[in-house]
């Protein structure tokens, strides 16, 4: 038969010897559109994206085989350069007790600015007229006169809006409006917590005492109100600053090992991290048909300061560690940016400063977006939306 296939190729006409590599080009690229749409199906589907993740997660940290090929005399070097790593944690750890330190040192120098801040937002002290000037950029390019102008023109409005309503104390819904513009805190956010938030007068950071393990609290003071009879409310981080002995390459700074919160003394009837459900329960037997109230957990910031405990092993489920991993990046973000911040946040400009950060990968993301539909527009079983 090959002998027979070889003559009749020889045979062939060139033009026809043309048309059959046609044909067979096409099949090929039939067979590479059909092997892309075969890909694609196998990549959406869950449990084969798993099981790749779980084979990719088996690669991470295996030997490459080149360390087993080197000579002993030179593991056994090797070795003395991990042991000098070893050392090099250790002392890295000391560094990072010692930067807490710098911290506490610094929270100190910070807190009367802070002290005075809380007392122009709950209106205990009203600033000057010096301490309220604030040169904007754009006024920097006017001219004097034009400011001037600008200045009386406000004066007057000013008037005007007073004459209109009586004058605020302090600034009205100063936290509350931080926690509304910022991401990672409206997500916890609920309707019901918006009234409660409104007392919110300041939000305080304090460090462990020299010498003690270290942490940090975050004490969140509520001007009296009809909710609950706590005036702060307090959740504290506990944190680690060594590394662990039987892994220790993997430090890699201070790490927070646990949380606690506080007891809420809520006001009868205004437990807002609670709800009451009516459910109708029906009799197997008489058919009779009963209403049963029951009381079940509910959607509230104020869960945060019930987090869940870490048990002594440090093994949890799944849902937990998730719950404690959000909460940990919700403690840090308030401690590092919200409480040194507030004002910026207040007015936004904090936001948009960390808007930039993702302006570049926002492109790459578009750009990938983009040749996703391109991808889908070439595809021959493509069909567009309607």
């Amino acid at each position: 038969m090959a002998d027979l296939d070889n003559k009749d190729q020889a045979e062939m006409d060139p033009a026809d010897m043309e048309d059959v590599e046609e044909v067979e080009e096409e099949e090929t690229g039939e067979d590479n559109s059909k092997a892309r749409q075969l890909t694609m199906q196998m990549m959406q589907n869950p449990q084969i994206l798993a099981a790749l993740q779980e084979r990719l997660d088996g690669l991470v940290g295996s030997p490459s085989g080149y360390m087993e090929s080197l000579p002993k005399v030179v593991k056994r070097r090797v070795n003395a350069l991990k042991n000098l790593q070893v050392k090099c944690a250790h002392i890295e750890a000391k560094f990072y007790e010692e930067v807490h330190e710098l911290e506490r040192k610094y929270a100190a120098l910070y807190q009367p600015l802070f002290d005075k801040r809380s007392e122009i937002v709950r209106a205990a002290y009203e600033p000057t007229d010096e301490e309220c000037e604030w040169k904007q950029d754009e006024e920097e390019e006017l001219t004097v006169s034009k400011q001037e102008e600008m200045k009386e023109k406000a004066k007057v409005e000013e008037e005007k809006k007073d004459e209109e309503k009586e004058d605020p104390k302090g600034i009205p819904e100063f936290w509350l409006t931080v926690f509304k513009n910022v991401d990672l805190l409206s997500e916890m956010l609920q309707e019901h917590d918006e009234p409660i938030l409104k007392h919110l007068q300041d939000i305080k950071v304090k460090f462990s005492d020299a010498g003690q393990p270290m942490s940090f609290t975050l004490e969140f003071h509520f001007e009296p109100n009809d909710f609950f009879t706590n005036t702060v409310l307090t959740k504290t981080y506990k944190m680690r600053s060594e590394p662990d002995e039987s892994d220790p390459f993997s430090f890699d700074g201070p790490e927070i090992m646990g949380c606690t919160g506080c007891a809420i003394d809520w006001v009868k009837g205004k437990n807002v991290t609670l709800k009451t459900i009516k459910k109708k329960q029906k009799h197997k037997g008489r058919g009779t048909v009963r209403t049963v109230t029951k009381t079940v957990p509910n959607d509230s910031f104020f869960n945060f300061f019930s987090p869940p405990d870490v048990p002594e092993g440090g093994e949890m489920d799944e849902d937990s560690e998730a719950v404690l991993a959000a909460d940990f990046e919700i403690g840090h973000f308030i401690r590092e940016r919200i409480v040194p911040r507030a004002v910026l946040y207040f007015t936004g400009e904090a936001i948009e400063d960390d808007d930039d950060d993702y302006d570049e990968e926002g492109e790459e993301a578009d750009d990938e977006e983009g040749e996703e539909e391109a991808d889908e527009e070439n595809d021959p079983d493509y069909e567009p939306k309607v």
